[in-house]
């Protein structure tokens, strides 16, 4: 049983106006002169929780965690429909990363996320090399237009009968369809979608250990996830198909640990590879147990890579 450093509470944390009426919740833990590290949650939309800062040497790193726009305790929420998501794309989020290191004064720091935080880490580091030190990156994902196809409809031929259900009367681009089923006026109508939409995504996951698939009510997190997959889905994220992987080559300078589960029906661990072929120096480590989500084997090998990094003069 990998043992994670114990439940700490931030030493800093507040709201940075990033412009556009959004301001973005960010914390800060551990050592204020260790070394720093960002996190960055997966979703988009999932927010940060307590448990991604016991990943973290207290003693040695000076760990910054943040809400992306719109999710979490950042305003405004994107549960709300007032909320206009204009101001919501890749390249702000990107923006705001590089305004709270100015304001926390970090001049470099380690970056790390899942999932979806792998596409905002490599969508951030490769516009600012000169700020990573490291990339540590788990859940790989990179937002091709491939990999959401796959994820709402070719993996469907697993759950054949719940893909059935998540398409309903639907017909054409699922991910838009639900995208517009998020801005519905209704708000029966968003519940429901969103009710639908988080359940697929549960389904997707339902075969590894300790999943379990959503029936509680839907409330504010919920719906702000849904909203902002969806808005993020349906536009691939702003992103060339394959750029992430087309210019990882910008990244030989910094080293990079890709963790992946071979099992991961979400996020197939061929873009992991990928990738790794396109980052020189990059190391790419699979669990053939695990999925999506985190294993004992996954953990252990993040909480090995940080301890590495720490010890790195960058």
């Amino acid at each position: 049983m990998i043992e994670l450093y114990p439940p700490a509470e931030p030493y800093d944390k507040g709201l940075l106006d990033v412009g556009d009426g959004h301001a973005v919740y960010w914390e800060t833990c551990g050592n204020p002169a260790g070394k720093p590290a960002v996190v960055l949650h997966g979703g988009p939309g999932q927010g940060c929780t307590p448990g991604m800062r016991r990943m973290f040497d207290p003693a040695r790193y000076r760990a910054v965690l943040f809400d992306q726009r719109g999710c979490g305790r950042s305003t405004p929420h994107t549960s709300d429909p007032a909320t206009d998501l204009r101001y919501n794309t890749t390249d702000h989020l990107v923006a705001d990363m590089e305004r709270l290191r100015e304001h926390l004064g970090v001049e470099r720091w380690l970056v790390t996320g899942g999932s979806w935080g792998t596409t905002l880490a490599l969508a951030y580091a490769e516009r600012f090399p000169e700020r990573v030190t490291e990339i540590i990156v788990s859940a790989i994902s990179t937002t091709r237009p491939a990999e959401i196809d796959w994820l709402y409809r070719g993996v469907g031929r697993f759950f054949p009968e719940e893909w059935s259900r998540f398409r309903g009367d639907l017909s054409g681009d699922l991910v838009a369809a639900y995208a517009r089923l998020m801005g519905d006026p209704d708000p029966a109508v968003r519940t429901e979608a969103a009710r639908s939409w988080c359940t697929w995504e549960d389904t997707v996951l339902s075969l590894e250990p300790g999943a379990t698939v959503h029936n509680g009510p839907i409330g504010e997190g919920e719906l702000a996830f849904a909203r902002l997959v969806t808005h993020y889905y349906s536009h691939a994220a702003w992103l060339e198909p394959g750029a992430l992987i087309r210019d990882a080559g910008l990244l030989r300078e910094i080293p990079g640990v890709l963790i992946h589960g071979r099992r991961d029906l979400s996020c197939p661990v061929d873009t992991a590879w990928e990738l790794a072929r396109a980052w020189p120096g990059a190391e790419l480590l699979i669990d053939d147990d695990s999925g999506h989500r985190s294993s004992e084997v996954k953990r252990a090998w993040k909480m090995e890579a940080l301890d590495r990094f720490c010890s790195r003069v960058s």
